[in-house]
């Protein structure tokens, strides 16, 4: 999604608002296996199963890509720069990962992240966590549970318990960010304002402090 916003984020470099920043993109292979921690069944006959394969998609991400990459383009292996954003099941993959791995990951967006998703919440609220120097940005748009029959109703409500969850760990104004975005619905347009605003809040140099 960045793509669409790379002009903007390299006048954003060149004004010393952010710092100069690798992106990589990985495009997945099938996204409703990759992006999802565990099985479970299709919201809708006409999609398949949830194939819940979160953790061989984060060993690789961890194990053959970022090592690749870090090695590749001779940057910063510090866990403290180095961020994770998805939206959509997306979202919930780099909420997923940075939960499974903390000391991997020090930047964390999740965009309109699927919440929703089958004990997704319930797996935040009971992780073994303690916050240490990590940021984290969520963001999620007013209207994204309208005109849902399903499990996705509670797309917002799941969002709000994700970040008072944080909160109960111990993430503090300044690490934790939660925006709901006000008639925004469950879109790529949303997602890409979002990101933007999540980098400048991950990694800007005036960023507020939520």
């Amino acid at each position: 999604m960045f793509l669409e916003q790379i002009d903007f984020l390299e006048t954003q470099f060149a004004q010393e608002k952010l710092p100069e920043l690798i992106f990589a993109g990985i495009e997945p292979d099938t996204r409703l296996d990759e992006y999802t921690p565990w099985p479970a069944p299709s919201l809708s006959p006409d999609y398949q199963d949830f194939g819940g394969k979160g953790d061989l998609y984060l060993y690789d991400l961890t194990h053959h890509f970022i090592p690749m990459a870090e090695e590749k383009w001779n940057i910063s292996k510090n866990p403290r720069t180095r961020g994770l954003i998805g939206a959509s099941l997306g979202g919930l993959f780099s909420m997923y990962a940075f939960l499974q791995k903390p000391g991997v990951f020090g930047r964390i967006g999740s965009l309109s992240g699927s919440f929703w998703y089958e004990k997704a919440a319930c797996f935040v609220r009971s992780a073994p966590l303690r916050p240490k120097q990590q940021r984290i940005y969520m963001s999620v748009g007013s209207r994204e549970a309208e005109h849902k029959n399903n499990i996705q109703n509670t797309m917002v409500k799941q969002n709000i318990d994700v970040h008072e969850s944080l909160k109960n760990i111990g993430f503090s104004p300044s690490q934790l960010m939660f925006t709901i975005e006000k008639d925004a619905v469950h879109h790529q347009e949303a997602f890409i304002k979002q990101f933007v605003s999540a980098l400048n809040w991950l990694y800007g140099k005036n960023r507020s402090r939520g």
